[in-house]
């Protein structure tokens, strides 16, 4: 006769036996290390060489420098006696800071970079209109350095009216917030 101790042992093992066919077969392998989780959107590293955070925080470094131009000739102008030589040195900063510009918008610096951004994401669905929108901006560019240059306060305003056009073009379409 079995006593109850017995069965218990019996039961138990049955038991365990039971969970040992359920699970996954023992492996003779050592555990692997564990997988490295992939980056986040904004720690990816771009052909640029940059995270897609440093890539916009560059780019915004970059349009705060313009936007700081823009401010000292607007301002100037508007001024009733104007710096001209605060006009000059502004304007033509504008073509040296905004050298490379569309490279300032490599793949993966949009909004789904996960880094606060004002670019829409049709910057890179229409990026032949988007470059020509730069490529545009950048002859008003050049046109108002040089204008700025001569000193012609008149040439100058229709200069910088010309190029803020450029860029109200371009921030309607490719820019939210605006």
């Amino acid at each position: 006769m079995i006593n109850r101790r017995t069965k218990v042992a019996i039961a138990a093992i049955a038991g365990l036996s039971v969970l040992a066919a359920c699970s996954k077969p023992a492996s003779t392998e050592a555990p692997s290390a564990p997988e490295a989780a992939a980056p986040a959107a904004e720690e990816a590293i771009l052909p640029t060489g940059l995270t897609a955070k440093e890539q916009i925080e560059m780019r915004q470094a970059q349009l705060k420098k313009l936007g700081k131009a823009f401010k000292t000739i607007s301002d100037q102008l508007k001024s009733g006696s104007p710096d001209v030589a605060a006009i000059q040195e502004a304007a033509a900063s504008v073509p040296v800071e905004s050298a490379g510009m569309a490279d300032w918008f490599p793949e993966g610096t949009g909004p789904d970079a996960g880094v606060k951004t004002d670019a829409l994401p049709i910057i890179w669905e229409d990026r032949a209109d988007f470059e020509q929108k730069i490529a545009d901006f950048r002859a008003a560019s050049d046109t108002l350095a040089a204008t700025a240059a001569g000193g012609d306060l008149a040439a100058i305003g229709a200069a910088f009216g010309d190029t803020g056009g450029t860029c109200k073009s371009c921030h309607q379409k490719f820019r939210a917030d605006d």
